[in-house]
């Protein structure tokens, strides 16, 4: 979707992302991508609605989120931004990573406002609205994951030594885009890359994958795959496991101590 020509207001506090902020264009959407939008969910709430972490299902719930047509950022943002202060931002597409961290950290979530084809309903290479605002955006709604997501981007936006960003970006693909959570006996999925694919949902909830104790120095030894079906995730015990490993990591950061010791 194509940008408008004025930029959001929220371009002159965000420097780095400026370029990147669009305005989303609702009346673009045709019928048949608001009948694609209902296909997605259709397919994917049975199963949510029985392993999904219940704050996601909460989330999804406390921001309305529509099930028969694509949202509408500005709705979603307006009930988003009292629950927690975090704002779905539409963006034209992929950001370089002191942009993204940069959007973190002033809770504005990098939302694209584009939407797959019927030709590609499973999977996209890159992320789309649905896999924005459908696996990500109801998790922003519970305080603590808001907390520890803006945290995270703060963090990452003073670090310029890749090496160490690429190991504190494995926290955020084995939580935000990956993270499992134990809760009532099961594992439970709240991760968006679970959340909005079936293929990696059910690979993980029908044993095609090991899950082990999120143990954070287990987490920064584990590359990241993003080319096949992961083979091991982690689960946490509750929220605030996250956003104290994040603590945790800027804390050894700052003492210049070893991150997975």
């Amino acid at each position: 979707m194509a940008a408008t020509a004025a930029l959001p207001k929220a371009a002159t506090s965000l420097p780095k992302a400026a370029s990147f902020l669009i305005d989303q264009d609702y009346g673009y959407y045709t019928p048949e991508q608001h009948g694609i939008w209902a296909e997605l969910v259709r397919c994917r709430m049975p199963q949510l609605e029985r392993r999904a972490a219940q704050e996601y299902l909460d989330g999804f719930d406390a921001l309305c989120l529509p099930y028969d047509r694509l949202p509408n950022l500005a709705s979603v943002s307006a009930k988003l931004e009292r629950r927690t202060g975090w704002n779905a931002t539409p963006v034209s597409g992929f950001m370089p990573a002191p942009a993204f961290f940069e959007m973190l950290a002033a809770r504005r979530f990098p939302t694209t406002t584009w939407l797959r084809g019927r030709d590609s309903l499973e999977y996209t290479p890159e992320p789309d609205i649905f896999h924005d605002v459908f696996g990500h955006v109801p998790m922003h709604a519970l305080p603590v994951f808001a907390d520890f997501l803006a945290h995270y981007g703060q963090l990452c936006a003073r670090i310029h030594d890749e090496a160490i960003l690429e190991r504190i970006g494995r926290v955020f693909w084995y939580t935000v885009e990956f993270g499992l959570i134990r809760q009532n006996g099961k594992v439970k999925v709240y991760g968006s890359g679970l959340i909005s694919s079936n293929g990696e949902c059910s690979n993980v909830l029908h044993s095609g994958c090991l899950v082990q104790p999120f143990v954070l120095a287990e987490v920064l030894r584990t590359p990241v795959k993003v080319d096949e079906m992961h083979h091991l995730l982690f689960a946490i015990e509750s929220f605030d496991e996250i956003y104290e490993a994040v603590r945790t990591l800027e804390a050894r950061i700052d003492a210049g101590s070893r991150l997975d010791d």
